[in-house]
């Protein structure tokens, strides 16, 4: 049975929200601009009520006190997870049960047989599950992406991420941020987009080597991770990642270096085209950095909104395909474990052994927290 609703003339689509902190702000950001049409908030929780609160008052919504009566009373369209990732497994499982279309911030959960799971269940529904990587929407990556596909590299010699970001510890002293049972690291919480992106482009990755430290920062995971990659087609690949550098964000980049070219993204935030050159040339490439780039205030970029709205749209055309699938979702979930499995045991590990970390998303508290 599909339970998406048959929306007659596109009629707005009421969208409730879980989890009222950090990415919440993101959200409501994207959607004060205007950038994103055909929506209504309808209901907000969060266990600080004060939060919740807030964000009706601004969206002329309501604020509920639990879950359960905010899917039931506010009957969304759509849902948005936005708690701490080591709840989302829990709260999407809810909210499939109760048949709700989703989007869930990344990760999509911290185990990927959980979201495996999930996934199943969405599709046994009909229902949309859709995960925030929406870095996967910038021009810059797109561009990235078509070059790829028109085999315009040739050979794929080496791609790197480089993550230079700046958390202060008072980010980590939130009780969920930074822990093993419901974050990880750097790795899980903010270089994930950029694995994701590295994974989804030059992918699939065949093997890892990692070693992880903290520097600066007092957590229970790593506040600094670098990994050597080696891909299924023989390139290789690194990862640098940090939330150490001081005393801001400086870079969230992807290059790529094949036989017939190179080309680099950068920004804080894969926004911009900073190198673009091929042996063969052809005529947009005069123009694509201005066209490609971005100019964006945080590490969040901008793209929730284009994937706010095609989840919008699609749901609106009765499709419960989102911009970014939970089987996608998972193979950046199973990379994740491969890298902190390989520090585990201090070697190379393969990806066809579905590694699993043995500290990532295993201590799960039972009471629940804020994003």
């Amino acid at each position: 049975v599909n339970h998406i609703v048959k929306f007659m003339n596109f009629k707005k689509i009421d969208i409730g929200v879980i989890g009222c902190g950090r990415v919440a702000q993101h959200y409501k950001k994207i959607l004060d601009s205007g950038v994103v049409t055909g929506w209504n908030m309808v209901g907000f929780y969060d266990l600080i009520t004060e939060r919740s609160e807030a964000f009706a008052k601004h969206f002329n919504a309501k604020s509920f006190d639990s879950f359960n009566e905010l899917i039931s009373n506010a009957a969304p369209d759509l849902l948005l997870i936005l708690t701490p990732s080591g709840m989302h497994y829990e709260h999407t499982k809810t909210a499939l049960d109760q048949d709700c279309n989703l989007l869930v911030e990344k990760p999509i959960t911290m185990l990927s047989e959980q979201a495996q799971e999930l996934g199943n269940i969405a599709k046994e529904k009909g229902l949309m599950y859709g995960v925030a990587f929406q870095n996967r929407l910038n021009p810059a990556i797109l561009a990235l992406e078509e070059a790829i596909k028109a085999n315009r590299f040739g050979k794929i010699i080496t791609s790197s991420i480089h993550l230079r970001w700046c958390r202060y510890q008072d980010y980590y002293d939130d009780g969920w941020h930074g822990t093993w049972a419901q974050d990880g690291g750097v790795i899980n919480q903010q270089a994930i987009h950029h694995v994701d992106a590295i994974n989804w482009l030059l992918g699939p990755v065949e093997s890892v080597n990692t070693t992880i430290t903290n520097r600066l920062n007092n957590l229970e995971a790593e506040d600094t991770l670098v990994a050597l990659l080696k891909f299924s087609d023989g390139a290789l690949g690194t990862i640098e990642a940090t939330t150490a550098a001081r005393p801001e964000d400086y870079e969230a980049s992807l290059s790529v270096v094949g036989e017939k070219g190179m080309v680099l993204i950068g920004g804080i935030a894969l926004n911009k085209i900073e190198t673009w050159q091929f042996i063969d040339s052809i005529d947009s490439d005069r123009e694509i950095k201005r066209k490609s780039s971005q100019e964006v205030e945080t590490g969040y970029g901008i793209s929730h909104g284009p994937l706010l709205q095609a989840v919008i749209d699609a749901l609106q055309n009765n499709s419960n395909t989102p911009p970014v699938s939970a089987t996608d979702a998972i193979e950046t979930t199973k990379l994740i474990h491969a890298l902190y499995r390989s520090d585990e045991i201090q070697g190379w590990v393969n990806l066809k052994d579905n590694p699993r970390s043995t500290r990532l998303g295993n201590l799960r508290r039972q009471h629940d927290y804020q994003k």
